[in-house]
């Protein structure tokens, strides 16, 4: 089952993805927010996947971030064979996790800022997961249980202020810099999501190509590491890691630019496109 979030007389809903089109869940009698649903349990997943609505063609809508506002974004480093080698560091003894805070949160196919204050832009496809149920002290051998479904995610990054701070952080929270998407795509559907090819494109330039049999913590791992400190929640996102090809690992460095359009598809998940644009001048302050 695929499941997205998408606007409907600007307000969202929840909808089942079916071919071209979606069916929209709103009059279904589930949860009309996504992490609610999730939340409900597998009863409410079920009638999810076989409830009536509204049909509406993917063309005519505008899709929203599956989760509008995860109440976490957690993101790990350093975490593919590949990147590792790229970038001359050592392998980490233990996952690199890092916060995004979630006013990043972009939907799939959203531009993304350019910042004023930084031209040190870069982009980091990767794969990402839900988390279904409300869970703690999970070992890896359960860790399935608490995945609702995965995810197409971009990492994006300011370099000069991920290297500035103590933590990155602030580096890869900028606001617009999570997108992810298109829709969450069940793990049954998914199978094994350690053998999956991950792709990004900088304009018709192919940067990363590699499959997450390369990530160095897998998926359970790291839900049995960060389960051992925190209780995580229906609807917190989880991002895996990049592979090699971002930005900075080139000589000299290839780092977006205003007009540049980023492509990142993941094998049966789907695809997420946005593009580069300057930062607005009329970002709201108070």
């Amino acid at each position: 089952m695929k499941l997205a979030t998408f606007l409907k007389d600007e307000n969202p809903h929840v909808g089942r993805v079916e071919g071209d089109a979606l069916v929209d869940l709103f009059d279904s009698g589930l949860p009309t927010e996504m992490s609610a649903l999730l939340a409900a349990g597998p009863d409410a997943m079920k009638l999810a996947a076989t409830a009536d609505g509204a049909i509406v063609a993917l063309a005519d809508v505008r899709l929203c971030s599956p989760v509008l506002r995860p109440s976490k974004i957690l993101a790990i480093g350093l975490n593919y064979k590949d990147h590792i080698e790229e970038t001359g560091l050592d392998t980490p003894n233990f996952p690199m996790f890092f916060n995004k805070q979630v006013t990043a949160t972009n939907a799939p196919f959203a531009p993304i800022h350019l910042p004023r204050v930084s031209d040190k832009l870069d982009y980091e496809g990767e794969l990402g997961f839900l988390i279904g149920r409300r869970c703690r002290h999970v070992p890896r051998d359960q860790a399935h249980k608490v995945i609702a479904g995965y995810v197409v995610c971009n990492d994006v990054s300011v370099r000069d202020w991920q290297m500035a701070a103590q933590t990155f952080t602030i580096g890869k929270s900028f606001d617009t810099h999570s997108p992810f998407g298109p829709w969450i795509v069940s793990p049954d559907e998914v199978g094994d999501p350690h053998n999956l090819t991950l792709k990004t494109w900088v304009n018709d330039e192919l940067r990363q190509d590699s499959n997450t049999k390369n990530l160095v913590f897998d998926c359970y791992q790291q839900i049995e590491t960060l389960t051992k400190a925190f209780t995580l929640e229906p609807g917190d996102l989880i991002l895996t890691g990049t592979p090699s090809g971002v930005g900075i690992g080139f000589k000299p460095h290839k780092y977006l630019k205003q007009g540049d359009t980023v492509k990142i598809e993941i094998e049966k998940l789907g695809y997420i496109q946005n593009k580069v644009i300057a930062e607005p001048t009329d970002t709201p302050c108070i």
